[in-house]
């Protein structure tokens, strides 16, 4: 696993180094905090990037902040203190791991772990909200086509729910594509005078 560590302090971050060295992982990349956060990071393709800050100000927070909501990995993130806003502000941009003063080599491993696990739960439930959303879309976009055929055929909710269906088998598509088809379709007949 390769793992960036991106920190303001050279002494701290041989800290995490060691800790992640004791704990076999020495695929490390050492990122400049002063350089193109983002660039460096994309450059590195690390799997997981570990953010050590000893004092942060508000403006040196939002930046990392910025450069969390812009990655797609586990963030764990290490502040020698913290308030209840900067704690929901790291929450709110996505950062897996947030630990307020409790910098040691021994807790690298295991908050690296944590970091990495509610990384993936909270990607699997964007997915799955993702998926709900659009399972929603298609059902409203196949109930709307059924009205327009309802409408337009004198058909029973049934009957057009089947030629919806059939068309969709003939055509090899999905019902809600051809739900879309219609109902864009009914759109522009309905803009033409």
């Amino acid at each position: 696993m390769k793992i960036a560590i991106i920190d303001t302090s050279t002494t701290r971050a041989a800290i995490i180094h060691d800790g992640l060295r004791d704990a076999g992982l020495t695929d490390v990349a050492l990122i400049d905090p002063a350089g193109p956060l983002v660039a460096q990071i994309e450059a590195a393709a690390p799997e997981v990037v570990l953010i050590n800050l000893e004092n942060p100000s508000r403006d040196m927070l939002e930046d990392f902040f910025a450069v969390s909501r812009a990655l797609a990995r586990p963030i764990a993130m290490f502040v020698d203190q913290s308030d209840a806003d900067a704690t929901m502000a790291a929450i709110d941009a996505g950062v897996s791991a947030y630990v307020v003063d409790g910098l040691s080599k021994q807790r690298i491993k295991p908050v690296l772990d944590v970091a990495i696990r509610r990384f993936a739960a909270f990607s699997r439930l964007q997915a799955e909200l993702a998926e709900a959303k659009n399972a929603l879309a298609d059902r409203q976009t196949i109930d709307r086509a059924k009205a327009i055929l309802m409408k337009r055929r004198g058909l029973d909710e049934p009957a057009a729910y089947a030629l919806l269906r059939g068309h969709a088998m003939k055509s090899n598509r999905r019902i809600a594509e051809v739900a879309e088809a219609i109902v864009t379709s009914d759109a522009l007949m309905g803009d033409l005078p």
